[in-house]
């Protein structure tokens, strides 16, 4: 578990009591939901990939990384559908099990992840729902698995920061809110999944700008 707060924890199964059928309210209804942050900028046509339809029992969020680092860097491991596991250091193994005939890292194309120990989750099927490379949009949902995070999905933008020599990531979400537990709780546990994603694909990005600047710097010296 990545965090030792327990109220991250989506082990609990307590069974909670189903209420009377009554007619819908406004709260019982699904809204349109953005968790961009207000302080961020970002373009509309990149921000209406992280506008959701959540339901009430549903919960939506998103985190925002700015990382010293190109984004052709960035992106070169954020669209590889195929293989998360250069940055996503909870999944122990990615195979692709469908698909199209564009390749592994088309739209529609479906991978069987396999998670570290610790974590509530075995595997987890998902499906490749939007891989654009001019707007550098990446989205997934997952559509089974054994796993407590139902009707999961993810979608990560990219743009270039304000001075033009970084890039601003931000990944946002929807999920059900898991039996037994609040919105807080999942909240907390998925948003810490993320950010730590988040803070290694920064890792590895700066490395490999680094690397690239050496030896663009050795080439100019020869």
């Amino acid at each position: 578990m990545p965090s030792d707060n327990p109220r991250s924890s989506v082990l609990l199964h307590r069974i909670n009591p189903v209420s009377s059928s009554s007619p819908p309210s406004s709260s019982s209804l699904p809204k349109i939901e953005s968790p961009l942050p207000a302080s961020l900028s970002i373009p509309d046509a990149v921000a209406v990939y992280h506008t959701y339809t959540v339901h009430p029992s549903q919960c939506c969020s998103a985190v925002v990384q700015h990382i010293d680092s190109p984004l052709p860097v960035v992106w070169s491991f954020v669209r590889r559908f195929d293989d998360p596991t250069t940055y996503k250091h909870f999944v122990r193994s990615c195979h692709v099990i469908s698909s199209c005939p564009a390749g592994p890292n088309s739209v529609g194309s479906l991978r069987r992840i396999e998670v570290v120990s610790g974590l509530p989750a075995a595997n987890s099927t998902e499906r490749l729902e939007i891989l654009d490379d001019t707007l550098h949009v990446i989205s997934f949902s997952v559509v089974g698995g054994d796993h407590r995070l139902a009707n999961y999905r993810s979608v990560t933008t990219l743009q270039e920061s304000e001075d033009g020599t970084g890039t601003v990531v931000v990944e946002s979400y929807v999920v059900d809110v898991p039996l037994g537990n609040t919105k807080e709780e999942t909240f907390v546990f998925v948003d810490t999944i993320v950010r730590c994603n988040l803070q290694s694909l920064a890792q590895i990005s700066m490395n490999l700008a680094r690397e690239n600047n050496e030896v663009d710097d050795s080439d100019s010296d020869s």
